[in-house]
Formats: structure tokens, C-alpha cells, sequence
């Protein structure tokens, strides 16, 4: 049966905590009011998380939004030293995640890069529906670009990043920043969303018993978007950009078994298409949302390593043909 041969993609590591996931009985996001789901997702986000790793900054502080609204953010730093920044969306399908449930993974990078981090709570459908997260995250791009020596960080070398529903705020603020002229060393970018519609072979080879379900990702997306045209909207589906030439270069990290990773296939593609520099990295044997089992994954903590090294390379190594 197709569901048996794509388990047995699955390393050992990752299908024991899929096994440890079915017996704890969870209840599924979409058995749940959007409050539940937060409360849910909080409440076993650190369970598979390497130890927390101590850094010389950390602050909460807030950035404006267009309409006025006081944005939440987390600045991560391994020292007092004007650094330059990634600014970090995190996954959640727009409608749970928050900085307390990616902190671990926000400071991982900032530890293993060297860079500051600073992690934004957009906000979160259904309460704020499509495209109120699009706007946030590009508000919060063009408030940090703005403020940064405020932080006392190096605003000529800034990065986006996200994972999952992150990634695809991360991808489109990389297209807003080509056309509003605000240089991007990097947009890092694990498994992001990238299509309009939910169609291509991977989402139907892992759509039960992968983490990332059929049914979660029909429920997130019934909670963000207003109706059918908020999906072919490219700041919901940046396979749709009309045009990605000259946006940042891209890292790209994928799960093998997961529904996202043939869109994020082709959204390298994409980029690679129009001569964006692309490194794609595609780890085997897991699924969504592995970046975040680093204590049991092996893949975690080599994609850990990875995106760092891409973070090193564009924040720290200077150009040479200026």
C-alpha cells in the first residue's frame, strides 16, 4: 500500500517518535477551537527540543506595525558586539506558534551563527485572517531595517528566515525587499508553504501519519484565508510571485517526508530558474516539523548546523567585488 512503502521512508528515530505520538493520543488540531490548538502546540513544543542554549542577549522588547499594532519580538544575541540579524517567522500554519514555542530553535541558530535573531509573534489566524501575516512580516522587516542601530545591530547585513507558514512570510518579504530596494544577505528558508493549492504528489504520498496532516493543513488554511482568491494570491503561494529575478539568495531546507517538500522543490527551482544562488538541502527520512526534535533527530541538529553555515556565509563574509 502507498501509506506502508512512504513509512518506510521514515528513519528509525523518526518513525519512534511518530509511534510515541499515536500513543500519547493528542487530540488533532482540527478537534480543536484555535485557542486549543495554541494551548496544545505550546504545551509539547519543547518536548523533543535540544537543552535551551545560553546567550549574552536576550530581549523582549516591540516593533510597530502600519496599523498601529505593537508587534511582540525576542532579540537573541551571543554578544554584546554590533552583529548583523536574521529576523525569524516561526511555523504554525498562521494560526498557532509563537516566540515561546521556537525559542529554542531561534537561539540555536543565533548560537551556532553568530548572529543576532529576532524572532516576531505576527498575528495569528482565525482571528486576524489572510493577509494580516503577510503585512506583519513585512511591516517587521521594514521596522528593523529601520531601527536596527537601536538594537545596536548591523543593518547592512540583515537575513529573513522562517520555517513552514514562517518560510513563506520569509520568501515573500524576500520579493517585497528586491522591490522596495532593501538589500537581503540570505532568506532561509525550512520547508516553507509554497503552493496555492494542496495538490502535488508528496502532499497526497504523506497526507496521514507524517505529523503534518491532510486534515491539519485544510484546518489551518480554512482559519487563514477568506476565500478562494486569498489562495492564488502570491503572498499566500510565492510559486505565484509573477517574478522572483534579483531576490535574495536562498537557503532551503527540506523534509523528505513531508506534504510541503515538493512545492518547496520547486520553489528552489524557481529561484534557481531566474538566477537566484540557491542551496537546497533535502534530509531524509523525516517530516515536517523535524527542526524541532533535534533532542532525538539527528537531521535536526545537521539542518541546525547547515542553516548556520549559510547564516555565517551570507551575514559574515564580505563581498569581494565592491
Amino acid at each position: 500500500m502507498r501509506g506502508q512503502s512512504a513509512h518506510a521512508l521514515l528513519t528509525p528515530a523518526m518513525r519512534d517518535v511518530i509511534s510515541r505520538m499515536v500513543r500519547a493520543g493528542r487530540p488533532a488540531f482540527h478537534t480543536l477551537t484555535a485557542t486549543q490548538a495554541r494551548a496544545a502546540y505550546e504545551a509539547g513544543a519543547g518536548v523533543l527540543e535540544i537543552p535551551k542554549p545560553a546567550l549574552a542577549r536576550v530581549e523582549d522588547f516591540s516593533l510597530a506595525a502600519h496599523d498601529g499594532h505593537a508587534l511582540p519580538a525576542r532579540l537573541y544575541a551571543p554578544s554584546a558586539d554590533r552583529l548583523p540579524v536574521l529576523l525569524y517567522f516561526h511555523g504554525g500554519g498562521f494560526t498557532i506558534g509563537s516566540i515561546a514555542s521556537h525559542d529554542i530553535l531561534c537561539r540555536q541558530l543565533s548560537h551556532l551563527a553568530g548572529c543576532a535573531v529576532v524572532s516576531v509573534d505576527y498575528r495569528l489566524a482565525p482571528e486576524h485572517k489572510f493577509p494580516t501575516a503577510a503585512h506583519d512580516a513585512w511591516d517587521a522587516l521594514q521596522w528593523l531595517a529601520a531601527h536596527v542601530a537601536e538594537k545596536n545591530l548591523d543593518g547592512s547585513r540583515l537575513a529573513v528566515g522562517g520555517d513552514s507558514a514562517g518560510g513563506t512570510l520569509a520568501a515573500m518579504c524576500a520579493v517585497l525587499a528586491r522591490d522596495a530596494g532593501l538589500p537581503l544577505a540570505l532568506q532561509l528558508l525550512f520547508y516553507p508553504g509554497c503552493s496555492a493549492h494542496q495538490d502535488t504528489p508528496s502532499h497526497r504520498k504523506f497526507a496521514r501519519g507524517f505529523v503534518l496532516e491532510e486534515r491539519e493543513i485544510n484546518w489551518f488554511f480554512s482559519c487563514y484565508v477568506r476565500g478562494p482568491a486569498d489562495r492564488e494570491d502570491w503572498r499566500f503561494a510565492p510559486l505565484n510571485t509573477p517574478d522572483v529575478d534579483g531576490v535574495a539568495p536562498a537557503w532551503v531546507g527540506l523534509a523528505e517526508c513531508d506534504p510541503l517538500v515538493d512545492e518547496g522543490v520547486m520553489y528552489a527551482d524557481k529561484l534557481r530558474a531566474a538566477g537566484v544562488q540557491v542551496d537546497l538541502e533535502i534530509y531524509r527520512g523525516v517530516t515536517h516539523e523535524f527542526i524541532k526534535m533535534g533532542r532525538i533527530i539527528p537531521e535536526a541538529r545537521q539542518a541546525h548546523q547547515d542553516a548556520a553555515r549559510a547564516l555565517q556565509q551570507a551575514l559574515f563574509t564580505q563581498e569581494t567585488d565592491l
